[in-house]
């Protein structure tokens, strides 16, 4: 029988509280984003919440653990530093994977390494590296089994009031090639992403520039699975793809704990990947309500003829 491997997936745990706003980080967008964590945020997204989270999820003993972005509030370096304590307390690099959102890469940071800090977290392993040829940026590989994690950045420096992402020519061009690769070679190919990938998921202001770009790539080079964050909302999308058809899964907030604006409470994924031929079992765990015990909100075997998809 084909070896079941199962997937973890948080996003958007925005940890708290903010720290080291100092002069040096001041800027507009930066004050603007911690006016609107004081205001409407801090309170909402709450750390005893992903931990209640993070402890429900060991108990299903994923395979790996997948971070989609959002670790930071306005990427401040001692933020970063925190989302690097809370990603070691997870689990080790080679257990965990996490890629930037756009609350982590906020702003200038000068001479600071920014979310250079996670390297360890989202660097290929070494039979990824096989893959991407000893290419150390983004899009990193991480074999898992026949499983193959594709870490992708669309975080990038915006202007004030701005939250959109963009992949970019280079790597969306380097994608290309890998999807290609460890699709002839039969691998179940999971693309991380922190902005939603298709055109039209997210307003102008939020969404991904390039999105009709790369959603024409992955419908070329094909993929089984693309996961992502940042619109904290539970999606499913589907695309008819070269190798078949390829559902799209955003995830809501990993720690909202308390109403906010039309969100739904916290959240995380399970992805429980069998085959070939391949099959896909989303369980999706989370609070119903403020306080609540985490519980399974959701189970489904991802395919595109199922009511509602």
């Amino acid at each position: 029988m084909p070896k079941l491997l199962t997937v973890a997936h948080l996003t958007d745990v925005h940890l708290g509280p903010i720290r080291g706003f100092t002069p040096r980080h001041w800027s507009l967008k930066r004050l603007t984003g911690y006016v609107n964590w004081q205001r409407n945020r801090r309170n909402a997204y709450q750390r005893e919440v992903l931990d209640r989270l993070v402890a429900d999820l060991r108990q299903h003993v994923p395979d790996h653990i997948v971070v989609t972005g959002d670790l930071a509030n306005i990427g401040l370096p001692a933020e970063l530093m925190h989302g690097l304590d809370w990603l070691r307390s997870i689990g080790e690099p080679h257990a965990v994977s996490v890629i930037p959102g756009n609350h982590d890469i906020y702003g200038r940071l000068r001479r600071d390494p920014g979310t250079d800090r996670w390297a360890a977290y989202m660097a290929s392993c070494a039979q990824g590296k096989a893959w991407t040829g000893g290419h150390s940026g983004f899009p990193y590989v991480r074999q898992l089994g026949q499983v193959a994690l594709i870490g992708v950045n669309s975080a990038v420096v915006t202007p004030p009031m701005m939250a959109w992402g963009e992949v970019g020519a280079e790597q969306r061009e380097r994608l290309g090639r890998l999807l290609d690769k460890l699709g002839e070679a039969g691998q179940f190919r999971l693309v991380l992403i922190h902005h939603p990938p298709l055109p039209g998921q997210a307003k102008p202001a939020r969404a991904l520039r390039d999105a009709a770009a790369l959603e024409q790539l992955l419908t070329q080079h094909g993929a089984e699975l693309v996961i992502h964050g940042h619109n904290h909302l539970n999606s499913l999308e589907w695309r008819q793809s070269s190798s078949g058809p390829l559902p799209v899964v955003g995830a809501p907030s990993g720690s909202l704990g308390r109403p906010h604006k039309r969100e739904p409470l916290a959240r995380y994924n399970l992805y429980r990947i069998q085959g070939p031929p391949w099959r896909i079992e989303l369980i999706g765990r989370g609070l119903t309500e403020p306080g609540s015990q985490v519980q399974e909100l959701e189970r489904r075997t991802l395919a595109p003829h199922e009511p509602g998809a």
